[in-house]
């Protein structure tokens, strides 16, 4: 009677601790559902905001031009996260075109918005001080503007052109960017791509910096490429990267069909890295000279 009284005590105090145990993961298993649940929601909300935000990107963008003395295509395809990248063109005057590319470090909403911001006031001319036909004084006066220790230490490479279309002189400068690409105007057709960019200092990264411009007379027939790093810095399966020069001849020699040849530079890269999508943002201008 001992035994049979001491297991019917013992299996009752084991079975009310086993309800309160199942009590408690059905407890916790209903709050990990519900953080499920609220994570997953943020996660939508946030993928939202930043689509909106890369359509915003999107919507400033030029439409590309098709006829006229110059003709525009581009592509604009961003990395996995809201990247940097922006570009822009206008006409200043009846005679002058600026044409124009950033890329800000980093990716994200900051990125996103400090260049939406620097594109803004481009396209508004709203640049205290900045005489917008001279590259050298829109550099100068963007450094002063957006400095980096007010944008979270961002900063940004640009180049900038102005464009005479009765000299067709090209008046230029860079900072910290890659070259712009210049192909054809010349009588051979094996002429070498010619590489325009100017030494000067990042923008955003230190105050009072002064930057030199160069000039170069545009030919008949000639494109021009302007483009950020993410276009040619394209790794590939073995771990080595394409090179800048190998980039410049493959544009070189591509041959256009009817397909863009930045539709076919795209390609090319995909199949270089063997990725379905690029890591870096894809954003390059095509400009071609009458």
């Amino acid at each position: 009677a001992l035994l049979i009284n001491y297991y019917v005590r013992t299996a009752d105090k084991a079975e009310k601790t086993l309800r309160s145990t199942n009590l408690e993961l059905a407890e916790k298993k209903y709050q990990i559902e519900q953080t499920l649940l609220e994570r997953n929601h943020a996660l939508q909300q946030l993928n939202r905001e930043l689509k909106e935000a890369a359509d915003y990107v999107r919507t400033i963008l030029p439409p590309p031009i098709t006829e006229g003395p110059i003709r525009t295509d581009w592509r604009f395809v961003p990395s996995t996260s809201l990247g940097g990248d922006a570009f822009g063109y206008h006409w200043l005057d009846r005679d002058h075109f600026a044409f124009y590319l950033i890329d800000v470090s980093g990716h994200g909403v900051g990125a996103a918005l400090l260049s939406v911001s620097v594109m803004n006031a481009l396209r508004s001319q709203s640049l205290p001080d900045a005489d917008f036909n001279d590259p050298e004084s829109v550099l100068k006066c963007l450094n002063g503007a957006f400095p980096g220790e007010q944008h979270n230490d961002m900063f940004f490479t640009m180049w900038y052109g102005v464009y005479n279309k009765r000299s067709r002189e090209l008046s230029y400068a860079s900072a910290g960017h890659p070259p712009a690409l210049v192909l054809g105007g010349s009588d051979s057709p094996d002429s070498k791509p010619v590489l325009l960019r100017t030494a000067n200092y990042i923008l955003g990264g230190m105050p009072d910096v002064d930057y030199l411009k160069s000039k170069h007379t545009i030919g008949r027939a000639t494109k021009l490429y302007l483009f950020s790093d993410g276009v040619y810095e394209v790794e590939k399966p073995d771990g080595s990267m394409w090179r800048f020069d190998e980039f410049s001849e493959f544009m070189r020699r591509i041959e256009t069909d009817r397909r863009s040849s930045l539709d076919h530079l795209y390609d090319y890269g995909l199949y270089l890295s063997q990725q379905e999508r690029f890591e870096d943002d894809f954003t390059i201008l095509e400009m071609v000279f009458g």
